[in-house]
């Protein structure tokens, strides 16, 4: 989907809120790393649980690789704006999503599973550009208070598995990697608000693969479809 597009100069800031972001990093630093293609099981299992996803929205996927994510919205209904820096045969191309300066018309959700060093770049630009950023990372991402700003502030549910998900692979992983079959880590879905949140954190369970693949040993085969665990409200520092 071509579109129009400003860029703002490198080096320049983006307020959201009571943080400030200055994009530095050059294009060719980011153009092909990190990235890992996302199973579609990632995207249906929040597909069926986030309540800003029920009805139809215009979503921005800024890292959209091979359309992963966005074909999974799509077929769910959604007008998904698919960009990325580096082509890879699917949407626009040649977007720098850090040097955007405002979202396509219509978008109010920003949703990807952002490369994994740029996370908190694509996380606190998404917000000056969408009131709503939802991306996939490691569970681990909630530790650390060099984004506490974001964590503490703007960060209002995590989803996260109770069971394992696929594992992402490299695009350039040796073939033995290529055969496992769970993640080694734990991921789940961060959905930050431009608004503040007051350091209130809604955490939920849910299954990644709600009909029974990959259990363990021992567990019933007819488990019921997954919905999401009791509410747990965690508060930030």
């Amino acid at each position: 989907m071509a579109r129009e597009r400003k860029g703002s100069a490198p080096g320049a800031d983006v307020n959201v809120g009571n943080f400030t972001e200055t994009l530095t990093r050059s294009k060719e630093a980011r153009r092909d790393h990190n990235f890992y293609e996302t199973d579609p099981v990632y995207t249906k299992a929040l597909l069926r649980v986030e309540p800003l996803l029920a009805k139809p929205k215009v979503i921005w996927e800024p890292a959209c690789g091979r359309g992963a994510i966005s074909q999974v919205l799509e077929a769910a209904g959604h007008t998904v704006v698919s960009t990325d820096l580096v082509d890879r045969g699917y949407g626009d191309t040649g977007v720098d999503f850090l040097m955007e300066t405002a979202a396509p018309k219509g978008v109010k959700i920003i949703l990807t599973n952002p490369p994994y060093n740029l996370a908190p770049e694509f996380i606190r630009h998404g917000l000056s550009l969408a009131p709503t950023v939802i991306m996939l990372l490691r569970m681990a991402y909630i530790e650390g208070t060099s984004r506490s700003d974001m964590l503490d502030h703007h960060l209002a549910r995590v989803w996260c598995g109770s069971d394992r998900p696929p594992m992402m692979h490299r695009e350039d992983a040796p073939e033995e990697v290529k055969t496992m079959e769970d993640a080694r880590v734990a991921f789940a879905w961060f959905v930050f608000t431009r608004k503040e949140t007051g350091g209130l954190v809604r955490l939920r369970r849910m299954r990644w693969r709600p009909d029974g693949k990959a259990k363990k040993k021992g567990a019933p085969k007819d488990a019921p479809e997954a919905e999401p665990t009791p509410l747990l409200e965690l508060m930030g520092s």
